[in-house]
């Protein structure tokens, strides 16, 4: 549990506690106890969920209880069934399938709380060498080389600690936070709402800025009258506002990025993976329903803005692990991470995605812009 809990703190030095997971794994007496152990990893991590469930859905704690142990499932039941007695290379392999596993659709669509997150701390500017080595480090954690590989990590952690620096930044560029409350589930961002972000976007622009970033949900349902609103807004400035939107569509609705100026507007990207069960809900198209949001996993993992190639990352993606990596392996310069944070309540969770979003941005030594609702 203190794997999960300390890692997943949202401090971003404190992630390579997460590392000793895969010990408390290997060196399970039991096949239930090897259960037990992944599940008190997993829930002290997503320990934050109960709370936002119960926001999210205007529901009785109860529901985001249920909601906290049935995401937990995937993650017990993989790393259950392949713990095997059997040390040496056999506990090494079913450690590496089950890594990759929860890192890829279709497990991974639950792979909050992974390890292998701890590479931009642990190796900065290291890139995929630094993300190989963590990878080494962690199958290390499972055999008797954990003797080794657990002050191997202390030190490599206590170095970086002692001269970490924040992940560069893009002169001309910036990120708006904004602290609208919703009143419930799916509610978008208001007129009122967007006024005021448009006033926030002309003061940025004011100062010298180019390239303005806004959360997710900060232009609200993208139609013709939200464009000409923004459009009109910006006519008269030299700037560029990347902002997310939601986009109806006949089979639901798809969770976007736009890119909005005096010359127009485009979508840029199109949200690879949402929420599961409360904004992604495959199951409605298996009873014939339309609603929830479209995920589009593998798809457009980068965009260009402002001649600049950029990996987006929108809210839930900012905890899971191959959309990252997949936008890093074709290609980007920046990492853009947008989320709307208003029923997080006062749970860590907006700050672990941070925490996550920042190690990235260490590790691959790329500038980092974050824009959030909290």
């Amino acid at each position: 549990m203190a794997t999960g809990t300390i890692g997943w703190s949202g401090n971003v030095l404190l992630l390579p506690a997460g590392m000793l997971f895969p010990a408390f794994w290997a060196y399970a007496p039991s096949r239930s106890v090897a259960a037990l152990v992944a599940a008190a990893h997993f829930l002290g991590a997503s320990r934050g969920l109960p709370q936002g469930a119960s926001i999210f859905f205007g529901s009785q704690y109860a529901i985001g209880l249920g909601l906290w142990f049935a995401a937990s499932l995937v993650f017990v039941i993989l790393h259950s069934a392949l713990w095997t007695r059997r040390s040496g290379w056999p506990r090494i392999l079913r450690y590496l399938i089950a890594s990759v596993l929860m890192s890829l659709p279709p497990f991974g669509i639950m792979g909050w709380a992974s390890p292998i997150t701890a590479a931009g701390v642990l190796f900065p500017g290291w890139s995929w060498l630094g993300l190989a080595a963590t990878a080494i480090l962690l199958l290390a954690m499972t055999t008797s080389f954990c003797r080794i590989a657990v002050p191997a990590v202390a030190g490599c952690a206590a170095w970086s600690a002692a001269f970490w620096t924040q992940p560069k930044v893009i002169e001309g560029w910036t990120g708006i936070n904004t602290t609208f409350g919703y009143e419930g589930a799916g509610q978008p961002a208001g007129y009122e709402h967007q006024r005021e972000s448009i006033a926030m976007v002309r003061k940025a622009a004011g100062q010298g800025v180019n390239v303005a970033v806004l959360p997710e949900s900060a232009l609200g349902l993208w139609t013709p009258t939200t464009e000409q609103l923004w459009k009109d807004a910006l006519s008269d400035l030299p700037v560029t506002v990347i902002g997310g939107a939601a986009v109806v569509q006949k089979s639901g609705y798809d969770t976007v990025m736009v890119e909005i100026s005096a010359k127009g507007s485009r979508i840029l990207y199109r949200e690879r993976m949402p929420v599961p069960v409360s904004m992604w809900q495959p199951w409605r198209r298996f009873t014939g329903e339309s609603g929830g949001a479209n995920a589009y996993f593998f798809d457009n993992p980068v965009m260009q803005v402002a001649g600049i190639r950029a990996a987006p990352l929108i809210c839930y993606e900012q905890l899971i692990i191959w959309p990252v990596l997949q936008s890093m392996a074709t290609g980007s310069d920046i990492i853009l991470a947008i989320g709307n944070g208003w029923w997080t309540g006062e749970s860590n969770i907006t700050d672990i995605q941070r925490a996550s979003v920042t190690a990235w941005a260490k590790l691959f030594d790329v500038p980092l812009l974050i824009a959030f609702n909290e």
